[in-house]
């Protein structure tokens, strides 16, 4: 078959306010304010510079209790400027942007997939008999707190490559809340190839029985406690079936802890 390649995003956040602004210069507020902005725009120049097939967003676009009109405007816009560059995308929401939080009056453009509250595949490539299927679902609202990938399974058709589009938390990761909660194996009975996962911020791999399962972490993190690099996978489907894939940083912001050795210090003026 022929090669495929995607980018896999996650958890953009689009306009989310920063923890701790207050205590920052104005000139650093306004730029942490943008960040969020400047690296989906990265995510953006990346599938194009790499002419990949397809973007996949994994949830949690925006936070619907900010109510940020820009945000959803700006991502919209996004996915307009893919399609003009015959890039596709498709999206999946989570517990942050479910289907009850987007506004009705903003809607996609033609060359996006968007997916519901039941689980339903579409092709990776229209019209391609040998394109991987994808299978996603969407959050019709926040509270979704039973296992959704049993209905992947019931969906899936073996003789196809398959991509899963999932916003879940995997292995009871406790520094998130417990939303469409499975587990390695559970992943790994259905049959899917490559697992495009959401909802956790630090970029993690699974290893299934059948291929991948990936947290590719937010593209920006947004407090002093998501430090190191944040980004996205691309991924390419070679033409034997195999999985490529490598992370790529987006963060224009990047948090560091460091540690000062002051014990030889014995007042705080010389520091």
């Amino acid at each position: 078959m022929p090669s495929y390649s995607f980018v896999h995003a996650a958890d953009l956040h689009l306009d989310s306010p920063f923890k701790g602004l207050k205590r920052v210069s104005p000139q650093i507020a306004e730029v942490l304010r943008k960040s969020t902005f400047d690296a989906f725009s990265s995510v953006l120049d990346l599938c194009i510079s790499e002419h990949v097939d397809a973007l996949l967003v994994a949830g949690d676009i925006f936070d619907s209790e900010n109510h940020s009109l820009l945000a959803q405007l700006t991502f919209v816009d996004g996915l307009k400027r893919l399609g003009t560059a015959g890039i596709r995308s498709f999206v999946c929401h989570g517990n942050h942007d479910p289907l009850d939080a987007w506004r009705s009056g903003i809607s996609f453009p033609v060359s996006s997939y968007r997916f519901g509250p039941t689980v339903t595949s579409t092709e990776l490539r229209p019209g391609d008999p040998n394109s991987p299927l994808i299978y996603g679902y969407s959050y019709p609202n926040k509270e979704i707190r039973y296992n959704v990938v049993p209905e992947f399974q019931k969906k899936l058709q073996p003789d196809r490559f398959s991509i899963g589009l999932l916003h879940a938390n995997v292995g009871a990761d406790t520094g998130h809340e417990s939303y469409a909660p499975c587990t390695v194996d559970d992943l790994s009975k259905v049959g899917i190839k490559y697992w495009a996962l959401g909802h956790v911020h630090t970029r993690k791999e699974f290893k299934t029985l059948e291929g991948l399962a990936i947290y590719p972490g937010n593209t920006q993190g947004l407090h002093v406690n998501e430090t190191g690099a944040r980004g996205v996978y691309l991924v390419t489907i070679t033409e034997d079936g195999l999985i490529e894939q490598s992370f790529r940083p987006v963060d224009l912001v990047r948090w560091k802890q460091i540690e000062i050795d002051i014990s030889k210090h014995d007042d705080i003026e010389p520091l």
